[in-house]
């Protein structure tokens, strides 16, 4: 915050690409900051295909981060072919209401992200999309981000997240059209 970020998107376990943080962490946060705070729903680091115990799981933490006050919430949620599973997105966005939502970098695991951000653009609660654009790191797939921006048709914003430092994200930036960065 001191340092002029607009925005934490607070996790657990980053070298798992994140779980839920636990309550006590969350309403610490809270209490702490004037920024904005969204909270990543991730039950589990073993995949992003989830069962139903699962999802009722992320639908109690989403409770949970809306009670508490936070602004948002990070979510994915895949079908067995890695493809977006948007009958599961759509129950958790609806638990979701009056958050605002961005989706994590499940989309990378997907077969297609560009087509996956269409699909995306159905649903208006989503307004960003954390992404290395595939499998690696953002300066390994800058061409697909680039298409990716292309896809989003500015109703989406294309957050770069994966390998980013202070030294290649201007240059990610730049060759994608991207507009914002994620740094953990």
């Amino acid at each position: 915050e001191k340092c002029g970020v607009k925005r934490i998107e607070l996790s657990t376990a980053l070298s798992e690409f994140g779980i839920t943080p636990r309550y006590g962490l969350i309403k610490k946060v809270l209490e702490k900051v004037k920024i904005s705070v969204f909270v990543l729903i991730r039950p589990h680091p073993i995949t992003f295909v989830y069962n139903n115990d699962d999802m009722q799981v992320m639908k109690d933490d989403i409770q949970i981060v809306k009670k508490l006050g936070a602004d948002g919430v990070i979510l994915g949620v895949l079908n067995k072919d890695n493809k977006i599973d948007e009958e599961k997105l759509k129950e958790l966005l609806d638990c979701a209401d009056g958050l605002d939502v961005v989706f994590h970098r499940a989309i990378d695991s997907t077969p297609d992200p560009v087509e996956s951000v269409r699909t995306l653009l159905k649903y208006p609660q989503i307004k960003r999309i954390v992404t290395a654009g595939g499998k690696g790191e953002v300066m390994d797939n800058l061409e697909t981000i680039k298409k990716m921006v292309e896809a989003a048709e500015n109703k989406v914003a294309i957050m770069l997240g994966g390998g980013l430092n202070q030294y290649n994200y201007r240059l990610a930036v730049e060759k994608t059209g991207a507009q914002e960065v994620h740094f953990g």
